[in-house]
């Protein structure tokens, strides 16, 4: 071992957490991989912490790799997870239906699965990450509901989501009890704060998810790119779903689950706009990569 690995293993395909939570075991299955480093300075014999990282739905971009050497640099193990390239897709943007937040969330269990059998990773202190799409992936793998129909021995240590897609809040509002910290922009038209203010508002008092919002701040707050318009993606600002106990996203027209890839279509299509902006705001992505090492190496060393 090398301090780099590819490692495969079995995922499935699932389109909603509907899928994971009524019929998984008939879901078609997929092979997934993802490249596994160790930290900097590691040595054979040592065992350390991990995290799992998960990209958005532009896929893997040079700003996510940052964060992973920060973590490098702290002794911390990281595995980027290659959901998109795995199913030979390059993009989401503007549909997400070709790689679903059912199916990274699923591919990210079976990757804990697997890494935490490793000699040199703690299994007690794996913790995710994630970015819009990927953030979603890290603020839902923590609900319990799911948790339990996948592999309630599978606990993530930490949740870090950046700009996720608040805009589906669940009727149990369980996440368990692991910490869990949101950092958005104030700006974000694509994903928006407010949505994710709104969820924290009805999560019980001294709940274990917290928020940070960067003002100014636009998605992608943390890139490299300057402030541009996404024109295929879609503006869910006035986007607002209720999940219910089976994991079906319900539209907001006659309650109709949204568990096919026609009928979400339909549901984003009543509430959302497309040409969001996003581009680098440099103190919010400074503050950004100093908060995600200080809470990595607090919760996970």
């Amino acid at each position: 071992f090398f301090g780099q690995e590819r490692i495969e293993f079995l995922s499935n395909n699932p389109f909603s957490f509907n899928d994971i939570m009524t019929s998984l075991h008939t879901q078609e299955e997929q092979l997934v991989y993802g490249i596994l480093q160790m930290p900097d300075n590691w040595e054979d014999g040592q065992v350390c912490p991990l995290v799992i990282a998960v990209a958005g739905s532009n896929g893997w971009s040079d700003h996510h790799y940052e964060y992973l050497e920060i973590y490098r640099q702290n002794g911390i193990a990281t595995f980027e997870l290659c959901s998109f390239q795995s199913r030979g897709v390059e993009s989401t943007v503007g549909t997400q239906v070709e790689v679903t937040t059912a199916m990274m969330i699923l591919d990210a269990y079976k990757a804990f699965e697997i890494l935490a059998n490793k000699p040199m990773i703690n299994q007690n202190k794996i913790g995710i990450t994630g970015w819009s799409l990927g953030g979603g992936v890290a603020l839902f793998s923590a609900w319990q509901p799911l948790q339990k129909s996948i592999n309630a021995h599978v606990n993530f240590a930490a949740h870090l989501p950046l700009y996720p897609p608040c805009i589906v809040t669940p009727t149990i509002l369980d996440f368990g009890n692991s910490p869990i910290h949101i950092l958005i922009g104030e700006l974000d038209n694509w994903t928006p704060a407010e949505a994710c203010l709104e969820l924290l508002k009805k999560m019980p008092k001294n709940s274990n998810i917290e928020l940070t919002i960067y003002p100014e701040a636009h998605h992608s707050f943390d890139g490299n790119s300057t402030l541009k318009v996404k024109e295929n993606g879609y503006i869910l600002k006035d986007c607002r779903f209720v999940m219910n106990e089976y994991g079906s996203v319900l539209m907001n027209f006659l309650n109709i689950p949204m568990t096919t890839p026609i009928l979400q279509k339909i549901g984003f299509g009543l509430c959302a706009k497309r040409g969001p902006q996003y581009g680098k705001n440099q103190a919010a992505k400074d503050a950004s990569l100093q908060f995600a090492e200080e809470f990595m190496i607090r919760h996970l060393k």
